[in-house]
């Protein structure tokens, strides 16, 4: 089934063009394949779903699939955050399938696995689940989700108070409550609904965009400055801090006692502030390449390991599993701290720098500006061209082959390929161009030291992709 591919979290599509019951039935197979194959299927399978149209009934299909072929199915009897289910699949030992398409626009839907450690399945439990697939063309036959339920093959259950236990055990939400500090909160429609008032209490979060919209108000659901002016707003007249979560709800952004977008890059920063100098954990940090150097920074004064992975939380999540990781966290909101899961969590973390603020007493802007007192500002943007596959791939072959020299006029002083190209410029500058792994669109990010220059380099790149010097 070469039309299916699996990018950097899970195999997306758009919902009745590639996303179709076919398509999930021949996926499900090739995960139930894989796990007789390797003996992982004893356990059965954990599935969850989102808030995204038609969810629960791609989730049910997948059910029966697997009930099918002999595999049973912990079922969820409600919309639950991704990282509901990756706990479970640690509390049950058994993979984990989703069905979400996490921040991508509404017309989409999509397809997570989850490890028994905790986290999002390895590249190469990947890889082998997409050997399965090569050998898949088909769909077969399943008896109705229901008919299943009956049999006992696949059971309904809570999959969510495990979950929340989890985050009532490890953070401190008394000592929230009683700051008495106000928590806005934007799920952005997504699964992440109502999960930070019930853990906190109503009286203590105001939440916008808590109602099931599948179509996420027009727009994807993607906790990126541009769409949370909303959340801006509220939280500086009458909140304490903002969060933000992507769709299904283990991506974070977050917002200031003024209003002002704090993201991901400082949160990370924070994180490691916070586990290393006030609760005494130390480990190795782990970050994608499209984040922020600050991390660098942080790792040479502390004298912690650090590694560049690339860009995809799978990478993260196996490294957690196999070393002693303090945090680890991307570009894109994806962040996970020693103690929790091997996994990101948008919820968690967001709990999780709560505590910082009332422990260390300070706002959260007052402990961005500490970050940049210590290790010096860093701003950063990102543009994510739609562009056709034709222009994308020239300007791909243009940055590799290192035609790109100077940007602003600062000189390129080193290349890196980690995962895209990126350029190292004189001043310390960065400039990363990299084709999407879930979306048709090019990425083009930069971070420098001047808030001025970091949009100019990014439209400077981004300028390229329409210009005939990219075809020669």
């Amino acid at each position: 089934m070469s039309a299916i591919k699996f990018g950097t979290d899970g195999w997306r599509a758009i919902i009745a063009d590639q996303f179709t019951f076919t398509n999930v039935n021949i996926v499900s197979q090739a995960v139930a394949r894989w796990l007789q194959a390797t003996n992982k299927a004893e356990n059965g399978v954990v599935m969850g779903y989102d808030a995204r149209f038609l969810s629960r009934e791609f989730a049910e299909h997948a059910a029966s699939v697997f009930a099918e072929m002999g595999i049973p199915v912990r079922f969820s009897h409600c919309i639950v955050p991704t990282p509901a289910i990756s706990h479970a699949s640690r509390e049950h030992n058994a993979f984990g399938v989703v069905i979400t398409a996490s921040h991508n626009p509404p017309e989409y839907n999509g397809y997570k696995i989850k490890s028994p450690f905790g986290g999002s399945a390895t590249p190469g439990q990947i890889s082998g689940i997409e050997m399965q697939l090569e050998k898949i063309s088909d769909p077969i036959t399943v008896q109705p989700f229901q008919q299943r339920v009956k049999f006992g093959q696949i059971r309904e259950m809570n999959l969510l108070s495990g979950y929340l236990q989890s985050i009532r055990d490890n953070i401190d939400l008394d000592a929230i409550r009683k700051s008495g500090l106000k928590v806005a909160h934007d799920p952005m429609y997504g699964a992440g609904s109502a999960i930070i008032k019930e853990l906190l209490g109503d009286e203590f979060v105001q939440e916008i965009h808590g109602e099931r919209n599948p179509l996420f108000g027009g727009t994807a659901p993607e906790p990126v400055e541009q769409k949370l002016g909303q959340l801006c707003k509220i939280t500086k007249e009458s909140c304490d801090i903002g969060i933000a979560n992507d769709g299904d709800a283990d991506r974070i952004t977050m917002v200031d006692e003024n209003g002002d977008f704090v993201s991901s890059h400082k949160i990370l920063s924070l994180l490691v502030e916070y586990l290393y100098t006030q609760k005494g954990l130390n480990g190795t940090i782990v970050k994608t390449f499209s984040t922020t150097d600050m991390i660098d920074k942080q790792a040479e004064k502390y004298n912690l390991p650090l590694i560049v992975t690339p860009i995809g939380f799978k990478y993260i999540a196996e490294l957690m599993v196999q070393e002693d990781v303090l945090t680890g966290g991307e570009e894109s909101g994806g962040l996970a701290a020693k103690g929790h899961l091997p996994e990101r969590d948008g919820i968690y973390i967001g709990l999780l720098i709560i505590e910082m603020m009332v422990r260390s007493g300070k706002s959260l802007s007052e402990l961005v500006a500490g970050l940049f007192e210590e290790y010096g500002p860093h701003y950063y943007h990102r543009n994510d061209l739609l562009t056709d596959d034709d222009k994308k791939n020239a300007m791909i072959a243009y940055c590799k082959a290192k035609k790109l020299t100077d940007i602003l006029g600062s000189a390129v002083v080193k290349w890196d390929f980690k995962d895209g190209i990126k350029h190292h410029l004189e001043d310390g500058s960065w400039v990363l161009v990299r084709p999407s792994g879930t979306e048709p669109v090019l990425r083009i990010y930069a971070e420098s030291n001047n808030p001025g220059k970091v949009q100019n380099l990014v439209e400077e790149v981004a300028a390229l992709v329409d210009m005939p010097v990219i075809f020669e």
